[in-house]
This record gives C-alpha cells, sequence and structure tokens, in this order.
C-alpha cells in the first residue's frame, strides 16, 4: 500500500515541486486541506481532502479540519506497539509517514502598523502547531518538514536510503520544529504582553528568547569560541534590515561594538550633526558640531590614538566631506542613516572599512538579555530621557542655559560609558573618558589626565554618585561644573566641597551605570 503524506502549508513556496516528486518517485499519497489541496488539484496532482478523509468536515470557518482521530492517530502510532496497531485497524487509520505543515504567518501580521487584535488572532494557528508537535514526538516513525528549505535535504534523504529518510533526520527535523513552536508560542506571549502597554509594567513569569539564525559568524569574541547572529520574529529589523556597503564580513565583536555606537549616537537629534568613535564598546571621542565632517573630526580628535581601528557613528547621511577624513585613518566600521553618492565613491577608496546604513538608529530592544550559570537576567532597556527640569541644582553657584547644556552632553556620553564613568567635555566635544575602573577617583584622574589642559573650564559628568568628597576635588583641577546621579549618604559632603572649591553642581536624580 502506498505511504501517506499530509501537506498543509501557509507558505506554498516549492510544495508543488515536493509533492509531484512524491508521488511519481516515492508513491506517496497526498492528503491536503483548504488552500493547499486547491493548489495541488490545480497543478494536476491527485489529493484526498482531509475532509474526504477522515468523513468530517471543515468547519468553523476552517478553524476546525485537522483535528480528528483518523489524522492524529496516523501520525501518532507506535508502529511497534500491538496495542497501538489494533487501535489503528479497528478504527480504519493508515499510518502517516510524512507531515509538511508551516504555521500562519503571526510574526507577519504583526508587523503590520494598523493591524487588529482580531486580526491577529485569526493568524493564531491551532492547527499547525498540533500536527507538527504531534509529528515530531513521533519522529521515531514520522517525518516532519516545517519550512520550505528542508524540501531538498528530504527528497535527498529519499534517494539516498532507498525511499526513507534516516532516524538522525527525522531527529533533526524534530528538533527544528520544536524550536519552530517554541518561537511561534513565544511571539505570541509577546504580543499579548504588548497589549498590557499603559498598565503596570512587570516582565513575565516566563520569558522565552527565540531567534532564527541569520548568519553564521566566523568565531566569537574569540577564535576558540563559535558563534550565530540570529533574527528575532520573522520581520528583519534593527542590524538585520541594515544594508552594508562595503567591506568584510561582520564579525561578532563588530556587532556587539555597532550596537553599543548605535546605542549612543541615538542620544543625539538628527538636526544637530554627532558624531561618535567607540572602541570596545567605550566611546572614545563623541562631539556635537555645526557640520557632520566637524563633529567627527573633533571627536577622532579626542582620542585619536583610541580611535585607530575604532566604530564610527553618525547621526546624519554619510557626505563627501565627512567621506573624505574616514579615510585618512584605519576604521573597523562606520555606520549612519544614509549616504550620498559622492560618499560611496570616496569610501570605497577603503575598500575593508564595513559601511553599513541604518535608517533608524533609534530602533533597539525593548529589553536586554544576559546569561549567567542556570538561568537569564532580564532587565528593560535603559532608554529613559534625561531633561535639565528634572535635576536638582545644589550648588550656591547656579548654572547658566549653556552650562546646563555642556552638562547635558556629557551626561549623555556617561550613560554610554562602562561604570565606573566619568566623561570630561567641553563646547559639546569629549575631552577625557575614564572608563570601567575599580574605583571612582580613579575614573576622575583618568578622565583629566586625557583631558590635559582642556580641563581648564571643563565639565564633569559622572555615572554615580560620588561616596566622598574626594572626586570633587580631585575634579576641581579646571572643572567649573559637574552632573552626577546623587543619592549617596554623603551627597552634602560633596556639595559642601563644590562650594567651597566654586563649582556648579546638578544632581540628575537617575543613574546610567553600564555593566
Amino acid at each position: 500500500m502506498a505511504r501517506l503524506a499530509l501537506l498543509s502549508v501557509s507558505d506554498k513556496t516549492g510544495i508543488v515541486e515536493l509533492a509531484r516528486q512524491l508521488v511519481k518517485e516515492f508513491d506517496f499519497e497526498l492528503i491536503s486541506s483548504g488552500g493547499t489541496a486547491k493548489t495541488l488539484q490545480e497543478a494536476g496532482l491527485t489529493v484526498t481532502k482531509v475532509s474526504d478523509y477522515t468523513g468530517s468536515p471543515e468547519i468553523l470557518g476552517g478553524r476546525v479540519k485537522t483535528l480528528h482521530p483518523r489524522i492524529h492517530g496516523g501520525i501518532l502510532s507506535r508502529r511497534e506497539i500491538p496495542q497501538d496497531v489494533e487501535d489503528m485497524d479497528s478504527n480504519d487509520i493508515r499510518p502517516i509517514d510524512l507531515v509538511v505543515v508551516n504555521l500562519y504567518p503571526f510574526e507577519e501580521t504583526i508587523a503590520k502598523a494598523d493591524v487588529t487584535v482580531a486580526e491577529a488572532i485569526e493568524k493564531i494557528d491551532i492547527g499547525g502547531p498540533t500536527l507538527l508537535r504531534a509529528s515530531a514526538k513521533n519522529f521515531a516513525h514520522v517525518t516532519v518538514l516545517s519550512n520550505p528549505k528542508y524540501y531538498e535535504s528530504y527528497l535527498q534523504e529519499l534517494k539516498d536510503n532507498n525511499g526513507e529518510a534516516s532516524l538522525n533526520f527525522r531527529q533533526k527535523m524534530a528538533g527544528e520544529t520544536f524550536a519552530l513552536t517554541n518561537a511561534y508560542d513565544g511571539a505570541i506571549a509577546d504580543y499579548f504582553a504588548s497589549l498590557s502597554t499603559g498598565e503596570t509594567t512587570t516582565l513575565p513569569s516566563r520569558y522565552t528568547v527565540a531567534g532564527t539564525a541569520f548568519q553564521t559568524l566566523r568565531y566569537g569574541e574569540n577564535p576558540h569560541q563559535s558563534a550565530t547572529w540570529y533574527q528575532r520574529g520573522s520581520k528583519a529589523t534593527g542590524w538585520t534590515a541594515a544594508t552594508q556597503l562595503q567591506g568584510k564580513e561582520l564579525s561578532y565583536n563588530n556587532l556587539v561594538d555597532l550596537e553599543a555606537a548605535r546605542r549612543i549616537i541615538a542620544e543625539f537629534d538628527p538636526k544637530e550633526p554627532a558624531a561618535a568613535v567607540l572602541k570596545h564598546t567605550n566611546p572614545c571621542g563623541v562631539a556635537v558640531a555645526g557640520s557632520l565632517a566637524d563633529a567627527y573630526e573633533q571627536a577622532f580628535n579626542a582620542d585619536s590614538i583610541s580611535a585607530f581601528g575604532g566604530i564610527v557613528a553618525l547621526n546624519q547621511p554619510l557626505d563627501g566631506e565627512t567621506a573624505e577624513k574616514l579615510t585618512k585613518t584605519f576604521l573597523e566600521c562606520v555606520v549612519t542613516p544614509a549616504c550620498t553618492e559622492e560618499a560611496k565613491e570616496i569610501i570605497s577608496k577603503k575598500a575593508k572599512v564595513r559601511v553599513l546604513l541604518l535608517p533608524d538608529l533609534s530602533q533597539g530592544p525593548k529589553q536586554t538579555v544576559k546569561a549567567i550559570a542556570g538561568g537569564l537576567l532580564v532587565q528593560d532597556s535603559d532608554d529613559a530621557v534625561d531633561v535639565p527640569d528634572n535635576w536638582e541644582i545644589v550648588t550656591e553657584k547656579q548654572p547658566t542655559p549653556e552650562q546646563l547644556a555642556e552638562l547635558l552632553f556629557a551626561w549623555k556620553v556617561a550613560k554610554h560609558v562602562k561604570s565606573n564613568a566619568i566623561v570630561v567635555t567641553k563646547n559639546r566635544i569629549t575631552l577625557g573618558i575614564g572608563a570601567g575602573q575599580m574605583n571612582r577617583v580613579g575614573a576622575v584622574k583618568i578622565a583629566l589626565e586625557e583631558a590635559g589642559e582642556g580641563t581648564n573650564g571643563g565639565y564633569l559628568a559622572s555615572d554615580g554618585f560620588f561616596p566622598f568628597d574626594d572626586s570633587v576635588r580631585t575634579a576641581a583641577a579646571g572643572i567649573q561644573a559637574i552632573v552626577q546621579p546623587g543619592g549617596s549618604l554623603r551627597d552634602k559632603d560633596s556639595i559642601a566641597a563644590a562650594n567651597e572649591l566654586g563649582l556648579v553642581m546638578v544632581l540628575t536624580k537617575m543613574r546610567h551605570f553600564l555593566h
């Protein structure tokens, strides 16, 4: 007797070619439902509709069609167990050897800007995941194909193994299938969580991280570590949607650095040209200027030694003048929202530089996830917007509007420097950055040393409070204003020191530790 294959797909890619070979070369009979049956019949293939096979009509507008014992008994039967065989015979159930199913496009549907909840719910597949999970569970006897990309591999398996798929292949397809249904359910859970926007926000009691392999990377942080880049969701967004104009293949470290660059450059209004140069996720130079070329040049000159081999982020389209300046040194990557034709021609002289176009630099993840032994740490992204109107001026000396603007610039940069972080700026250019130090006084000394003579009349931002007044006294050598979150039991000591030294100090009442 011919073997049975059940085909029920939303994505019809390759289904006719697969079905034709199954019938002509490997003696399969086809069972199908709805649109898939129609597609196969129009291609001249003989198909038994699920409703005819089960003797039960499709009901509820197609919501119920494959949920039937003749279908699921045929999939789940264990052919080596006598009781299962007896149940199959007594209920006129034939074994199903192949299940080809893909799911309603739920993620594609909810990605539409104007989708309604009712429309989203109708794209929650019920029968599909049930068929997939049943088939994957019984991989000892059943092959399940959940994506058109597996069709050719399956046909090759049949050719290589006398018309049978190997156990290893069936097991691999089962694993791929459970990964798919896990991600599908995760997307649905995320969608329902998003409907609670505006209510008290708490992370869910269960958190699932799922993605589809987007690109296999040469290695991870180091050559002995394997790494893969995954895309979340079915629609390319963020870096998976970016256009790489030129340059070598992106590495794991490139992507980590690029994401850090995206986060910092997104702090600055695109109406004002801004540039950031990063190394190992820390900014080594950031500037806002009258032109993009000036902003880049000032950011680069802020620490030209560290900038060598760095990552550059620009908040405006790359133009010819800026491109010309970019070619003067070795850079790993440049990210910009767009690029003029003139700039493309100029930057192409440095063919190895990776140039990426990311039109929406502000589009980032809603949560950040870190793996620890035995679990995950999940938090909301630090995308809070700081404005001087919410700050507290705590010193006798009051800041001018211009000083507040400079302190805001310094504060935005400090937010993206590894803690303990100290940033010294002037004229909206970073002069010195002390990053990732074990104590704050050490970070202050590094930032001031880098700033050198530029410290005179400079501004200082600290990502955390000053537990003692020593940092304030160290900074007094030229610094005129300090911004820090406050919150220490010894805030009064730091404030007193600032008053004694004639400094301006403002407290943001919000900290930005970056670990």
